[in-house]
C-alpha cells in the first residue's frame, strides 16, 4: 500500500505490470526508464533485474518532471513486473505485495487471448491469497502488439478482458515503439493520486 515517508516528504506508490510470458510488461519498463522525464538524474532510479533461468522480475523507482505534491509530499512511484510463466506465481505473489496500482499487459495476438484470460485469473486469485480484492484496487488494461497482423478487435480484448459492471480504462499499445506505453502509465497514475487524495493517506513510515 501507499506509504508516507515523514523523514524524506515522499508518498510512495508501487505499480505492477502484470500479464502472460512475452506479452510486453518488460518492454514497456524499459520505455518508461528510458524515457520518462525527471527534473535530476538521481530521480531515477536504476532498473534492477532478478533473473530467473528463464524469465525475470524486474523493478525501478522514479520522481516524474510533473510529480503532483500532496500536501508538500513529492509522489515516488516504484513499477514492477511479475515473471510472466506460471512456474514462477509464488515470486508473482511476492511482487503483488503492498501493491497500489495495476497495469495488465495484454497480447493482442489471436493465439494468445486463451493466456491473456488465463494470467487476469491468475492474477485475480494471486490478489485474493493476499487478502487483496482486485475491485478495489485501481487497475488498467493495456493491449499491447497492435503493430502485429494477426491480432484481434479491441472489442473483443474488451469482452474477454474489461467484460465488467465498470469497465476500467485500456489502451491499444505497441511498446516495442513506446506507443501507448505513457498513456498507460499517466492514467494509472492519476487514478492512483486521485484515490489517496480522496481516502487521505493510509500508512507511514
Amino acid at each position: 500500500m501507499a506509504i508516507i515517508n515523514q523523514a524524506t516528504k515522499e508518498l510512495q506508490v508501487k505499480i505492477v505490470y502484470y500479464g502472460a510470458a512475452k506479452g510486453g510488461k518488460t518492454v514497456n519498463l524499459e520505455q518508461v526508464h528510458a524515457n520518462v522525464q525527471t527534473n535530476k538524474p538521481e530521480e531515477k532510479g536504476k532498473m534492477v533485474s532478478l533473473a530467473t533461468s528463464s524469465d525475470r522480475t524486474l523493478f525501478f523507482d522514479f520522481f516524474p518532471l510533473e510529480a503532483m505534491s500532496i500536501k508538500g509530499f513529492k509522489t515516488k512511484f516504484q513499477l514492477y513486473t511479475v515473471p510472466g510463466q506460471v512456474i514462477y506465481n509464488t515470486t508473482r505473489q511476492l511482487v503483488l505485495r503492498g501493491v497500489d496500482g495495476i497495469v495488465f499487459v495484454a497480447d493482442s495476438q489471436y493465439e494468445k487471448m486463451a493466456e491473456n484470460v488465463e494470467s487476469f485469473q491468475n492474477m485475480e486469485e494471486n490478489l485474493r491469497t493476499l487478502k487483496m480484492d482486485l475491485g478495489n484496487i485501481p487497475y488498467v488494461l493495456q493491449y499491447n502488439k497492435r503493430d502485429l497482423p494477426n491480432i484481434a478487435p479491441v472489442d473483443y480484448m474488451d469482452y474477454l478482458l474489461n467484460n465488467k459492471e465498470v469497465q476500467v480504462p485500456a489502451f491499444p499499445a505497441t511498446a516495442v515503439k513506446c506507443e501507448g506505453v505513457f498513456e498507460t502509465l499517466n492514467m494509472i497514475t492519476r487514478m492512483l493520486l486521485h484515490k489517496f487524495i480522496n481516502e487521505g493517506g493510509r500508512k507511514s513510515s
